[in-house]
Parts: structure tokens; sequence; C-alpha cells
């Protein structure tokens, strides 16, 4: 009975053929095996993208059956009710993180040592099996007992080829623009993990394609012999070049080095991407490499994104006199930015925009949740609506705020050029880009808790509004919202005095809004509450003391959203965890990973 090799052709079938046929026969064989594993692997991405829009689908029709059933109805026992399987499938897997709690915290080796975050117990999961499928794909039908030749020749070309094949997912999500993140409701912060690391198998997958070539060249003439080549064919010149630029961008966008250079990082790392995309590009391109086909969507996706980004910030903020940003000192080293927008822009709870200031930073750009958001006239289309009439949008002008924090870069710049301004305040030209999240809803939950760490009242503030704003118009299943501030000083309520004001003077019962401060450092004076529905407690509350006490007293389902310091989101998590078998809680969870 005939034999067959490692590389699945028949033993005979090389017999009296010319050793330059064989070795074209074994290129073609390996290329449509090539070509099989690739299209494999966007399939096995578009499948898992399939299931989550299908579990997207299906958790919105939930809620959207929850809001219309209970919206009238104070009793909703029935939602409150948890599913014993899903419920084991949150604890243990959704909300998970890898360990006992550490999730969000970050891990630090010293105060200028960081290594960034863990994944929860899914995110690890899927990339687990992910690098999984791609070690498989690399190693699988290579004839590693042939010859040294033919194994590192077909590994060579196999892990080139899926190298460019996960650029496509790998550019995909670097975008801010990603149609998947409305389409799947993961978040931003979810998919720039999940590019990180896809970022890492793209940069191995080329190392090992890189050195499988040298090592063939090397094997009979040393390493000598097998650079010279590389360095001479243009087409191996381009592709080494794109190799290097892989593994300084791993090197560079590494947690330690990311964190404490990271405005550096950002330039940097875009000039790197542009090295990589054009030395790929002439690689395959002088070559004749089939791959260019799946080099070219991921240029687009990219391109794509940067056009889109280009466009929102020219729209919103060019024309009518442009964009401008009052910066005004708030204590515990903040300031308030109070933003007039060139044109009106539509915003929704929960979202955040990027930043641009060139008097304080030329090239960068920062995510901030947008604190607060208001609309009136504008008081040159008012004008011009006498003589010429104009739909309500042009005569809208949008104000959005932020409330920033001085912690190192641009944010410590922006606070120390507005205190050394006499009045405390700073007139300066921006740009904003976005908004962008706010896929998230809470309008279906009976009872909302909030927690807030700091700053991260800006994120839930927005939240307060708009469901005080649908309880008092009877538009929501909300029934009971409770929020949950920790700050180191009871002063820091300066920084949302205005707005929760406005909160306040609605018409909706106590009992619906209740409001916690929990001030953590031992207070020099005593502390003034200037509104009569705080209650504002000394110390740090005692999450799980809290969810229960809450629980006792639910309403429906509940949805919890946490944002606020890695150690807070992770108490929160931990808490929604431990609760999951007493009543349907669902945990929404804000950060800006960098």
């Amino acid at each position: 009975m005939e034999q067959s090799s490692a590389s699945g052709r028949p033993a005979g079938a090389s017999r009296g053929r010319p050793i330059a046929l064989e070795q074209q026969e074994a290129a073609r064989f390996s290329d449509l095996q090539n070509e099989a594993l690739s299209r494999y692997l966007l399939i096995i991405c578009a499948c898992i993208s399939v299931i989550l829009i299908i579990w997207r689908v299906w958790d919105q029709s939930i809620m959207y059956v929850r809001t219309a059933t209970s919206i009238h109805s104070n009793d909703q026992r029935y939602f409150a009710t948890p599913n014993q399987k899903l419920s084991f499938f949150k604890r243990n897997i959704l909300y998970a993180p890898i360990f006992r709690k550490r999730h969000s915290h970050e891990l630090q080796l010293s105060r200028a040592v960081n290594v960034g975050t863990l994944p929860s117990r899914l995110e690890l999961l899927f990339l687990a099996s992910y690098f999984a499928t791609n070690i498989v794909f690399c190693v699988i039908n290579i004839p590693f007992a042939s010859s040294f030749t033919d194994a590192a020749l077909t590994l060579g070309r196999r892990t080139g080829s899926l190298s460019v094949v996960n650029m496509i997912p790998l550019f995909l999500m670097a975008g801010k623009n990603n149609p998947l993140i409305k389409l799947l409701g993961i978040s931003y912060d979810t998919f720039n993990l999940y590019h990180r690391w896809l970022g890492r198998i793209v940069s191995l997958e080329a190392v090992v394609h890189t050195f499988a070539h040298l090592a063939n060249l090397a094997h009979t003439g040393g390493w000598k012999a097998g650079i010279q080549p590389a360095l001479s064919m243009r087409y191996m010149s381009y592709g080494l070049l794109g190799t290097c630029a892989l593994a300084v961008i791993c090197i560079q966008a590494s947690s330690p080095i990311r964190h404490a250079f990271y405005e550096m990082f950002k330039l940097l790392h875009i000039a790197l991407v542009i090295v990589v995309v054009i030395s790929t590009w002439y690689h395959l391109q002088l070559k004749g490499l089939p791959q260019t086909k799946y080099l070219i969507p991921a240029v687009i996706l990219w391109g794509i994104d940067r056009l889109c980004r280009m466009i929102r910030v020219a729209y919103g903020n060019i024309g009518k006199g442009g964009t401008k940003a009052i910066v005004e000192v708030l204590p515990g080293n903040a300031c308030r930015v109070t933003v007039s927008m060139a044109r009106p822009w539509t915003f929704r709870s929960g979202q955040h925009a990027y930043i641009y200031m060139p008097a304080i930073s030329l090239w960068q750009s920062h995510p901030f949740s947008v604190a607060w958001s208001e609309e009136e006239e504008d008081s040159i289309s008012g004008e011009k609506s006498a003589k010429s009439p104009q739909g309500s949008s042009e005569m809208r002008k949008t104000n959005f705020s932020f409330i920033i924090r001085a912690r190192a870069g641009f944010t410590n710049t922006l606070y120390k050029k507005v205190s050394a301004c006499p009045d405390g305040k700073l007139h300066v030209a921006c740009m904003v880009e976005g908004p962008y999240g706010g896929q998230y809803s809470m309008h279906s939950y009976g009872t909302v808790i909030l927690f807030a760490g700091g700053v991260g009242i800006t994120h839930q503030l927005p939240y307060i509004r708009d469901l005080a704003t649908g309880y008092a118009n009877g538009t929501i299943a909300t029934k009971k919202i409770i929020l949950i501030w920790i700050v180191q000083s009871s002063e820091y309520l300066e920084w949302i005095r205005p707005w929760m004001a406005e909160v306040l003077a609605m018409e909706i019962d106590r009992d619906v809004l209740r409001i916690m401060l929990f001030a953590s450092q031992k207070q020099s004076k005593e502390i003034c509450n200037p509104f009569e529905a705080f209650q504002i407690f000394p110390g740090r509350p005692n999450i799980d003391a809290v969810l229960d006490a809450v629980m006792e007293e639910q309403i429906g389902a509940m949805g919890v959203s946490v944002c606020g310091p890695g150690s807070l989101s992770d108490d929160v998590r931990r808490a929604v965890r431990n609760s999951q078998y007493s009543g349907t809680v669902d945990l929404i969870e804000e950060s800006f990973s960098w």
C-alpha cells in the first residue's frame, strides 16, 4: 500500500521528477493550505461575531419587554427573580476575574512601573482560545519529519500568511469607530484589550515567519550567508523591516513603557504602524504573494476609521467661530472645562469625548467622560432667523462640561496653566472629537445603583439626570435610584454643585432618588452639606453591605454601574457576583485602559 509523506502528498509522487518541479508543487500545495486556514480563521471570527450579535439582540429584546411592562408598575417581582443558570454564568464567567478579585485594579511593581490590569475570566477564555487556534493553524500539516528546508519554508509561509490575515481584526479593533462596538455591545476598552493581544499574535507570527526563512538560508552556509540575501534582496529587506517594526511596537506597547511615556507612545505607535503597512505591502507586491488581498481590507479599515475621526473633528468644530473652552480651577487639583461647540451635538448618558487643546499639547488628545450637556440658542443663528428661517437644529448651541483632575502630562499642564491665571479661569481654543460610547441604557432596571469614585462622578451624573427625567415623565421602568460617591474630601461637592442643584430641583420623590457621599479622609473642618437630599458619611462604604441593604427593597431587575479607581470597580464586581443568586443583578463597568 502506497505511503503518504508528512506533507500529505503521496510518497511516490516525487519519483522521477525534477527537484525544481517538486519544490513548485510543494509551494503550490502549501499556498492552498495557507489560503484555506486563512479563510477558516476569518470564518471563526465571523461566527463569534454572529453568536454575540444574537446574544445582543436577545438581551436588548428582554430589556425592551422589561421596560414596556414595568413603566406603570411598582411591583416588578417577576424581573427581580434570578435565573439560576444565567446567574451561574454571570457569577463564574461573565463577571468573574481570573483569580479571586483583582481585575480593574492595576498591578504596580512600583510607583514608576505599571504592568496594567488583568483580563476577566471570559476575556481570558477568548484570548487563550484564539491564541491556541493560531498555534494549531501554524503547525498543522508542517512536514517536521521531512527535510529541514521543507519544514522551514512551509512554516515560514504559514506564519506569514496568518500574520497578515490577523491584521484584519487587529486594525478593526483599534478603531474608535469600530462598528462592532454597537453591534455586539462590547466597549471600546474591551476591544482595546483584544487589539493589544492580537498585535502580539501578529508580531510573534511575523517573527517566526522571518526566522524560519533566515534559518533555511543559514542552514547550509551559516547565519552570515542567511542574512546577506535579506539585506540585498528588496522584498526580503522590506519584510525584515516590517518584522523589526512589529518587534519595536511590542516593546514600546508593553504596559510599563506605555504607562510611563503614554503621549510619546501614541505618536511612535502610529509612525511604526505606517512603517509596518508600507513594508508589508512592498514585501508582498515585489514577490507577487497572494496575501495582499488580506492586507488591503486591513488598511482600508484603518483608513476609514482615521477618515471618520477627521470628519467628526472638522464637522463638529469648524465654523461659527470654532469650538472654545472655559477652564476653571476647582478644589482637589481639578478643573472644570466647559466647551461651547461650533455645531450642535446629540449627547447620551455614559458618553465620552476626546479633547484637543493645541495651546496645551499640540498633538495629543485625551478621553474624558462628559459630565454635563446643555443646549442654548445660538445668538448668531438667532439674529439670522428673522431674515432667513432655519431649522431648530441650526439655532441650537451645545455646551459640554468635563471635570479633569491633574495627574501627569496633559492634565497636569492644563491645571498648572489655569491655576496661574489671576481669576482662576482660562479661555482657550480647542477641538472635541466624539462623543463615543453610551451604548448602555439603564431604563429597563427597576432599581439602579450608581457607584462613583472621585472624578468618576462625571460618568454617573448624566445617568442621574436621565433617569430622574424619565421617572418624572413616566417613560422608564426605574423606580429607585441610588448614587454612592466616594471622594477624599466633601469639598469636592463643588465640582458638581450647579448640576446637582438642577437635578434636585426636579419633581422627584426623595424615596426614589437617594444620594450618599463618603469622604474617605478625615475632615479638617466641619462638613458643610449644601443639599438636603445628600447623606454625607465619613470613611469608605462597605460595598457588600450597601448592596445587600438595597436588595432587601429591590424593585425589579437591578442595574449596578461603577466608574472610578480599579480597586472600587473590583469591590463592586465582587459584591455583584456574590449577589447573583439573591436577585437579578447586572453589572456595567466604565473604564479607560491605556
